[in-house]
């Protein structure tokens, strides 16, 4: 099979329209390995201040896309290309550093459940087309059917032309 790395634009600090941030590991996940009982939902990591305080401080960098953090979750790895505060852009690696241990659910499967898309029809290009139309709160209604969470690493990227890591 192919794999994919998702490449998207990103800055260190929220700004502008860079406002969805992507986590490095919280240390309590870090320092119980699974089994362990489940850590926040992704609907309780966007709402609950509890949870909020949890990931403060974790930010490794900030995208404009929701959508673009969820194919970044679901790839489980991909590039930011960063323009830093002197114009410098650096382009690194987001590498899976584990999850909140809930369930993945496909938002696909849910736009479907929902009468949103068809079974045939379901497909990124789609989902992406749908959550442009539906409006910020639709789109996180979909964005929290799926409560699983994925943080990440950042790896320096010194061949910029390297393809995608995987497991082999």
């Amino acid at each position: 099979t192919g794999y994919f790395e998702p490449s998207l634009e990103a800055s260190r600090q929220p700004r502008g329209n860079f406002r969805v941030p992507l986590h490095a590991a919280p240390a309590e996940l870090m320092a119980n390995p699974p089994p362990r009982k489940p850590w926040y939902t992704r609907q309780q990591l966007d709402t609950l201040p509890a949870a909020r305080a949890a990931l403060r401080g974790l930010e490794i960098a900030w995208i404009e896309n929701p959508l673009d953090a969820l194919v970044l979750q679901i790839q489980g790895s991909g590039r930011l290309r960063i323009t830093e505060p002197d114009g410098r852009v650096q382009t690194v690696r987001l590498a899976f550093a584990g999850h909140n241990d809930q369930p993945y659910r496909s938002v696909g499967r849910w736009l479907i459940d929902q009468g949103e898309l068809r079974a045939d029809g379901a497909s990124w290009p789609a989902i992406r087309q749908w959550g442009e139309r539906a409006g910020p709160a639709r789109l996180q209604q979909m964005l929290w059917a799926n409560p699983r969470v994925v943080f990440f690493r950042e790896e320096p990227l010194p061949d910029d032309g390297a393809g995608p890591r995987g497991a082999q």
